[in-house]
């Protein structure tokens, strides 16, 4: 599933995209893809005549702001856009499409079928489900280091699940959180009120480098995520323990484990992140002779 860096690059790429560009004519032929409004017909009444303004984002949601409406985009498993000529033959898994008056259109694939769309009046979107229960924005000002432990550091529940749970921080998913625990140091089935003062400072900076620097290199490309212009991500590229089980530690050279923590495969370094009490010495694998 996308996350923030991923669905932060998209939001970038269909502002260049689609920005500014007048929709003639919205077909659908995925009925349950559209929420709200509930028929199909009256989503794609709505929004011919109105303009692709802006495209903003909260969480790994996408919204698209128009003259007079928002749409609410979120791409779950491998919902992807990508603007294309109209005389374009059109791929299979495509189930919606958004014409524009200048001979183009946005184009919904979504092979898993999960996606889905909620159209709003303006200020509607922020008040109501989806969005209207999220939590804190990572890389938002309003992000510090007393707000993060302020929503959180008093919860009992093991850590990775906490920064997986969208109602207090938004945009975190599997990959990344495997990654800040690393850099932080921190187990992922530590309970967050057994954290002390060092561990949140580091985990704070941990979470805003490791998006920063994922936003940086246009996400990652695990599976199937590209970007508006079908562009792979890079980061996965710099990943330093998500995916890398049974390899070797980049720290200490001992090896990474995979584990299911809260329900989700989990990679972490045994020596570098240490349950309390449990600290054990890097097992290194043996060189083949």
């Amino acid at each position: 599933m996308p996350e923030l860096p991923e669905v932060e690059t998209v939001r970038r790429t269909l502002n260049e995209l689609v920005g500014g560009k007048r929709i003639e004519r919205v077909t659908v032929t995925l009925p349950r893809i559209i929420q709200r409004p509930a028929e199909p017909e009256a989503f794609a009444a709505a929004l011919a005549g109105h303009t692709i303004q802006t495209v903003e984002r909260r969480g790994k949601f996408l919204r698209i702001l128009l003259d007079g409406l928002v749409l609410v985009s979120h791409l779950r498993m491998e919902g992807r856009y990508g603007v294309y000529r109209q005389d374009e033959p059109v791929e299979l898994h495509t189930h919606v499409r958004f014409r524009f008056d200048d001979g183009t259109e946005l184009r919904y694939k979504d092979v898993r079928q999960f996606g889905t769309m909620h159209l709003f009046a303006p200020g509607e979107d922020l008040a109501n489900a989806p969005l209207n229960k999220l939590g804190l924005e990572p890389l938002d000002d309003a992000f510090t280091l007393q707000a993060f432990k302020r929503e959180v550091a008093h919860r009992t529940t093991k850590i990775k699940p906490l920064l997986l749970n969208q109602a207090y921080i938004v945009g975190l998913g599997n990959i990344y959180v495997d990654e800040a625990l690393f850099t932080a140091g921190i187990h992922p089935e530590r309970a967050a009120d057994t954290l002390k003062a060092p561990d949140w400072a580091r985990l704070y900076d941990a979470i805003r480098a490791t998006l920063g620097r994922a936003v940086d290199a246009g996400g990652s490309s695990i599976k199937s995520y590209v970007n508006g212009q079908g562009e792979m991500g890079m980061f996965q590229h710099q990943l330093l323990i998500y995916g890398r089980e049974d390899g070797a530690c980049t720290r200490c050279g001992g090896t990474i484990v995979k584990t299911v923590v809260g329900g989700r495969g989990t990679h972490t370094c045994p020596a570098c992140q240490p349950l309390p009490g449990k600290r054990l010495k890097a097992r290194v694998k043996p060189r083949a002779k």
